[in-house]
Parts: C-alpha cells; structure tokens; sequence
C-alpha cells in the first residue's frame, strides 16, 4: 500500500492499543528482554515527544521518546519506533524520529539515546556513542549505542543510564501558555 501524504500527529491515549500491537508485531515477545525495553519498565513514555504517522484514518506507525538519565544528566530514550508492515520503507519512520527530534529540542531537551541501526539513525543526526563513555544496565551491542546530540554547545553526558528521571530533572506535563 502506498501513502501519498502522512499525517504525524502527537499520540492520543486512544491510540495505546494500536501502538502495542504494533510494537508486539515489530518486536514480538522476546522485546521485553532487551536492555532498551527494560530500561522504559515502570517509566511512563513522554506523550508530549511520542506521535503516530496516519495514513488517511489509518494507523500507519508510531516512536515514544521516554525520559531517562545518563549519569546525572537528563534525557530522553527513542524507541520503540514501529511501522506497519504495509507501511514500511516508504519514509514514515524517519518522519517520525524528526518530529520526535525537533519537538524535544523545542522544549530544551539535550540528547536522545537509542539502541539501533547507524545506517538507518545517522542520517537523522545520530552518531556513535563513544566507547565506555554510557553504560546501560544490560548487554548492548557498543556499535549499536548511538546518541542525538540536540544542543551541540553542550557535552555528551556520561555514566550509567538508568530509566526516568529524579526530582531536579521533573517532566512538566501541563501545557505551557505562550
């Protein structure tokens, strides 16, 4: 099936059902052991940086951004990132990880992690992360460890990541008056 338009849109809590199929379609049951699921266990993903791409009134895909910290610094973990079958290689994926990009460097977030392929994420502003610079609490491939630096002043962060985010570092969930 080929999409002539996509219609990228925030997630709406309607659209959880279809988003967990999907990500069950994408990554099947063995998705709940690897270390980028654990890490989103027990942390709710970010609604405001999470959308879905339609196709007309179909649902075509979806990323979640969740919060996380590296060492002591802020940030945010992508994925998943899910396209339906029909839906694939057609560029809904990358128009979605650029929202997600360009909507958390709009509300002052500094980097975005992910666990994936640096062919696909590199042309989207991912790079490797430097080795032995962040460890996650489980096994990871170190070529697969890649990093979206989205205030490029500032330095990577450094140290174990860890899933959430503590006080100093609260998500503001209420929409901010301009």
């Amino acid at each position: 099936m080929l999409a002539l338009s996509w219609l990228i849109r925030n997630e709406l809590p309607s659209d959880l059902p279809a988003i967990l199929d999907l990500q069950a379609e994408a990554f099947g049951p063995g998705r709940f052991a690897k270390t980028a699921f654990r890490l989103r266990e027990g942390v709710e993903h970010d609604r405001r940086l999470s959308f879905v791409g339609m196709s007309g009134d179909v649902f075509a895909g979806s990323v979640w951004l969740t919060p996380i910290t590296i060492g002591e610094e802020p940030s945010q973990l992508l994925g998943p990132l899910a396209v339906a079958p029909a839906f694939k290689n057609q560029g809904l994926g990358r128009l979605l990880v650029n929202q997600a990009l360009k909507s958390a460097r709009a509300l002052g977030e500094k980097t975005v992690l992910l666990v994936g392929d640096a062919p696909y994420y590199g042309p989207l502003g991912f790079a490797p992360v430097p080795p032995g610079r962040i460890t996650l609490p489980g096994p990871v491939d170190p070529a697969r460890l890649l990093i979206a630096n989205l205030a490029p002043d500032s330095a990577l962060p450094a140290g174990k990541v860890r899933g959430g985010r503590d006080a100093r570092f609260a998500i503001c969930t209420d929409p901010v008056e301009a």
